[in-house]
């Protein structure tokens, strides 16, 4: 029984960087009893309400990022100027972890700004092993509540870096209720008929 929990920690804790929650290890079978003896074993470490880290993975650089994304619960992304950090533009460091989740979500965790709103299943992915917003969403979330400078710088190197396309950020504005003042604050010109 011990290599079969190994086996499904590793499982568990590879795409989020070592983490993953009590929700994900019951529904691969282990039971509360399992992850308190190894806890006490030391071959997990409980990090956050629900949340544990398999000891053997080597740190991550954004652990308490994971950690929180875990913590709030299904369809939450680390955004705004954390989802930055996450991508490396704009050489962003927030001085709190922003995360946004479409449900209601009570919880508080010191360091942590929750921003409640739609969130589609499209607007997140997984990079460098975190929940993270997609690049577009990011970019008008940070458009909306931050520094126009450094949306601009953010939006200039995510396209430099290849993480979307100039048309895919126009589309992704054009969408927006407040797109005309989202444009504006980004800097972006109108694109011409055969841009990328």
């Amino acid at each position: 029984m011990a290599s079969r929990a190994v086996r499904v920690f590793h499982e568990l804790a590879e795409t989020h960087g070592g983490h993953f929650t009590v929700d994900q290890a019951t529904q691969a079978g282990l039971t509360h009893r399992m992850l308190s003896y190894h806890v006490r074993t030391g071959e997990l470490e409980r990090v956050a309400q629900g949340v544990y880290r398999w000891a053997r993975f080597p740190p991550h650089p954004f652990a308490d990022v994971i950690t929180a994304v875990l913590w709030a619960g299904d369809n939450t992304a680390a955004s705004h100027e954390t989802a930055l950090a996450v991508y490396g533009l704009a050489d962003a460091m927030p001085p709190v972890i922003h995360l946004t989740t479409p449900r209601r979500f009570r919880g508080r965790r010191r360091g942590v700004t929750i921003h409640h709103a739609p969130l589609a299943a499209t607007e997140i992915r997984v990079f460098n092993a975190v929940p993270v917003t997609t690049p577009a969403r990011t970019l008008v979330d940070v458009a909306r509540s931050s520094d126009p400078s450094l949306a601009q710088e953010a939006a200039t190197e995510a396209i430099d870096q290849g993480l979307l396309t100039h048309r895919r950020l126009w589309a992704a504005l054009d969408s927006a209720p407040d797109a005309e003042r989202l444009h504006t604050v980004l800097g972006l010109r109108p694109l011409p008929a055969d841009a990328s």
